[in-house]
């Protein structure tokens, strides 16, 4: 044999075998819209478009609190190109909407409650011609002084016909009387932070010729969003239907009502299509905020560092409207002792209104604010006894069999102190080099410390927890169908896709499942039955389990003629890479063969087990689940400027089961990146309830420049056995651990208290001796 011919045969130069693709449960299979969001090519709500569209404005409440003596629309009615304008007259069904609770209008009427409350809304043939019109609304207002002081609140002058206080729970549990040989005491206050979508609102109403409209938005919770519009409009729900339309992600509640239900109306008042796209200032005005909250706590311990006793007061500012503060108050005051074992636990949470610019549901509500108090209690604690911060904390972890103090017993995996040993124990980086090239490590980048010797490290450690699904007796269910036919299945599900994986997730159930590798999941309408919202887990849990028993109904179907024809059930026939194989190899065949010439479909519905409102001691078995991280942070403090750089963030975490490696790890490294957003920068400031600067040069969220590293150091994978897959919620709780880790490790390097966030530079001066 020749040379030449026995190098044109070597195995190096044979065709490439195709690597497979992803596949099933465990396997990070990729989102299905990746490659549209990446190009560009992906439709956002804001690009939609339809024939005969107006262009619609809202006019925009300058005051955070005002009288309104006269609303004229004469001059805004007669401008050319103007089809309509809409007040508070002109909302001809339930004038209120609210996503907690329904208190707040759809347009302002005789008050004015907070800075940006919408009072009229106008629809035009061109943009510029509706925000001109709206403009030309002319508004009388006699200035009222606003309440912005939420503990102020309680003596002030009814700011709502439902009062000042939205609710109040009181925690009793253990013995009042108990007290420890050690005690410390703080306050503590945390900003408002805002959920900064990358894409402000926006949306497009078609009317119908039954009379009703179609709503085509972001939202995340479809069918509710659906029924409070049709309240509004004075329609029956099946004459509103809503169209989910590019989620461009969400950690909060992505749409504000208070914006979709004006171009519903303009709408049926033109009787053509109406788009209204959101300035980046309107978004700030109108959508929820996290609750800027104040904690006052006591600590006791004995004189070991077991904890003996909390005491704490949790005041949460809901702004003008309840929204969910009434949820956010639960969650605040349950988890007020974190994921410590605490005998004796006696809690007084509010939340009130104010003038105050709206909040509600922000990833980790209530659950943050307080572990950012909580964990700097522990680290008072360990420093007035001498202890190292993270061995106080194991000395009182919580574990599965422990009691909540709600009174509920901890049933699920628990493995907090495992997640604490695994971020201590974890190397620690390497310290920077003090040379010119290595500058950009300090803090500030370049030139951004005054001197490499005014810089402190520090290492700080937060535990933090959170439950999942809703809460309090909430009737958590979701319905999805699975359809087979020609080996291509289809998904549909109510459960909006936020960015949270749920698409990627029914595809590889129904991969798993049935074994057919083509699976496709459609877009989500209220023609489909009801999944909820898209929050604290929920799709995973619910709307993922709903995927599931369908898929294994058609499961069924599709073995049952099989088994029947060999005389065998159909537990003794598996599915796997495609192929149905009997126990006994006796029958094998593949997927695509034994589904030919067929059509299967199966509904199935998920509901969770129940749980029940807090009593009057704010006792009850509130969750379904729970779920913990454990980080580690390191930083970096310029003690003369304040400036900090976050160096690193160790993360543990109980997971349940992961069931897309890739999209864990990123949604993981998302929270926690929100995180040092809340700890270091994010605080939507305003003067006497006007928000400040409403953009995103005044509100400074954190860049690529300010991710830390972040090292995953352990997943914790101990199923909860009564979740479906027996996986867990992974986004939410490393926002809330991660910036009472950063604001643990600012205090190791300077000494100071830390008792505020976002930190503020005075806070990590150390002043010279």
């Amino acid at each position: 044999m020749s040379n030449e011919a026995a190098t044109a045969t070597t195995p190096a130069e044979a065709a490439p075998v195709a690597e497979p693709l992803p596949h099933g449960l465990g396997a990070s299979l990729p989102h299905a819209d990746a490659r549209a969001k990446t190009e560009g090519t992906f439709p956002y709500a804001a690009d939609l478009w339809a024939e005969g569209l107006l262009w619609a404005a809202v006019l925009r409440s300058p005051h955070a609190h005002a009288r309104i003596v006269s609303i004229d629309t004469t001059h805004a009615r007669e401008m050319p190109g103007v089809r309509a304008v809409i007040t508070h007259e002109d909302v001809p069904g339930t004038p209120r909407h609210g996503r907690g609770t329904p208190d707040r209008p759809v347009f302002a009427s005789e008050v004015v409650r907070h800075h940006g409350e919408p009072i009229a809304a106008v629809a035009a043939d061109h943009p510029d011609t509706a925000r001109m019109a709206a403009a030309a609304v002319i508004v009388e207002y006699e200035v009222l002084d606003p309440v912005t002081d939420p503990e102020q609140s309680f003596e002030a002058e009814p700011l709502h016909p439902d009062g000042n206080l939205i609710r109040h729970i009181p925690l009793r549990h253990g013995d009042p009387d108990a007290v420890g040989e050690v005690v410390v005491e703080g306050q503590y206050r945390i900003g408002r932070q805002d959920p900064a979508p990358i894409g402000a609102e926006a949306g497009l109403a078609v009317p119908r010729p039954d009379g009703g409209v179609e709503l085509y938005v972001a939202s995340t919770d479809p069918h509710t969003d659906r029924n409070t519009a049709a309240a509004c409009y004075g329609l029956p729900p099946e004459h509103v239907k809503i169209v989910v339309t590019g989620v461009p992600g969400a950690t909060a509640d992505r749409e504000d009502q208070g914006f979709q239900l004006p171009l519903g109306l303009l709408a049926l008042r033109t009787g053509r299509p109406v788009k209204l796209t959101a300035t980046r200032e309107e978004s700030f005005l109108g959508h929820a905020h996290r609750h800027p909250t104040l904690l006052r706590y006591r600590h006791h311990a004995d004189a070991e560092g077991k904890l003996v006793k909390v005491e704490a007061q949790i005041l949460l500012d809901g702004g003008a409207y309840a929204d969910t503060s009434a949820d956010a108050v639960a969650a605040a005051v349950s988890f007020a002792c974190g994921p410590y074992v605490v005998p004796n636990a006696f809690i007084e949470g509010w939340a009130v209104r104010t003038n105050n610019p709206p909040s509600g549901h922000v990833r980790g509500e209530g659950a943050m604010q307080v572990c950012a108090a909580y964990e700097a209690q522990m680290d008072k604690l360990a420093k007035k006894l001498g202890l190292d911060p993270a061995e106080l904390r194991l000395r009182n972890v919580l574990a599965t069999g422990d009691v909540l103090p709600i009174g509920q017993t901890v049933t699920c995996p628990a493995p907090v102190a495992e997640l604490l040993q695994a971020v201590r124990d974890f190397p620690l980086p390497a310290l920077p080099a003090d040379t010119p090239e290595e500058d950009w490590l300090l803090p500030g980048g370049p030139e951004g410390a005054g001197e490499p010797g005014a810089v402190r490290r520090g290492v700080g450690y937060g535990l933090g927890m959170v439950h999942m699904l809703g809460a309090e007796g909430a009737d958590e269910v979701s319905t999805a169908t699975v359809k087979v036919q020609d080996g291509v299945a289809t998904v549909l599900c109510g459960a909006v896709e936020t960015g949270q994986g749920f698409t990627t997730l029914a595809r590889q159930i129904v991969q798993d499942t049935l074994g057919v590798d083509e699976v496709h999941v459609a877009p989500v309408d209220t023609d489909q039955p009801p999944a909820g919202p898209g929050c604290r887990g929920r799709h995973t849990w619910v709307s993922g389990g709903a995927v599931e028993r369908a898929a294994k109904m058609v499961r069924t179907q599709l073995l049952q003629p099989l088994a029947h024809k060999f005389g065998m059930s159909t537990e003794l026939l598996q599915i796997t890479d495609g192929k149905i194989t009997s126990y006994d190899g006796v029958l094998s065949t593949t997927v695509m063969e034994a589904m030919e010439g067929k059509e299967l479909w199966a509904t199935a519905q998920c509901r969770p087990h129940p749980t029940e409102p807090l009593d009057d001691s704010g006792q009850g078995d509130a969750f379904v689940g729970l779920a913990f991280c454990a980080i580690r942070a390191v930083v970096d403090v310029d003690i003369e400027l304040g400036s900090v750089r976050v160096v690193e963030l160790a993360v543990a975490q109980d997971v349940g089961r992961v069931l897309n490696p890739g999209q864990l790890t990123a949604r993981i490294e998302a929270g926690v990146t929100q995180g040092v957003g809340i700890a270091l920068t994010e605080n939507l400031r305003t003067l006497r309830g006007l928000i400040r600067h409403p953009d995103l040069t005044g509100y400074a969220l954190p860049t690529a420049l300010d991710a830390p590293d972040i090292r995953i150091v352990k997943l914790v994978e101990e199923r909860d056995v009564v979740a479906p897959f027996g996986a867990k919620s992974v986004s939410a709780v490393p926002v809330v651990t991660s910036p009472a880790a950063i604001a643990s490790a600012v205090r190791a390097a300077t000494g100071r208290p830390v008792n505020r966030l976002p930190i503020r530079p005075q806070a990590a001066v150390v002043n010279p001796q």
